[in-house]
């Protein structure tokens, strides 16, 4: 039961390093998840943040849908972390910690954001920041 317990974490972690990719939190995770797989060695610690260097220029690289290049990243990862988990069970709560930090800066929001758009003759704007949206174009009277 532990061992699928630390399992499902690795997994959750995996999940948050690639996830937080191409976010603003970017650095913060890649500073945690560099001091976490490092265990204060600073010459490991330094290789594991150019892996993540490494993982982040694949993402960008292969675009936000080739699924193929983020599920192996997150496995690669997941593996590592279930590596760590078996040789130091104490870094469980470590990387609990890191994956609520990351997960949570994730959903987070910009908060109020106002954009101001202007269209002249026969343009038309779609201009979103942040949720869904529906566009209706070519309507007669302004009306679809």
């Amino acid at each position: 039961m532990l061992a699928e317990t630390l399992g499902a974490l690795a997994a959750a972690g995996g999940t948050a390093l690639v996830g937080a990719v191409a976010t603003d939190g970017w650095q913060v995770t890649k500073r945690g998840f560099a001091r976490l797989l490092g265990r204060g060695d600073q010459h490991r610690t330094g290789a594991v943040e150019e892996r993540l260097e490494g993982t982040r220029a694949a993402l960008e690289a292969a675009g936000p849908e080739d699924e193929r290049v983020r599920t192996q990243q997150e496995a690669a990862w997941t593996a590592r972390l279930e590596d760590l988990l078996t040789e130091h069970p104490q870094a469980a709560e470590e990387l609990r910690a890191l994956v609520r930090q990351v997960t949570e800066a994730g959903n987070q929001s910009a908060g109020h954001v106002t954009q101001h758009a202007t269209a002249h003759g026969h343009s038309q704007q779609a201009v979103q920041g942040h949720g869904q949206q529906a566009n209706i174009f070519g309507g007669r009277g302004g009306r679809a």
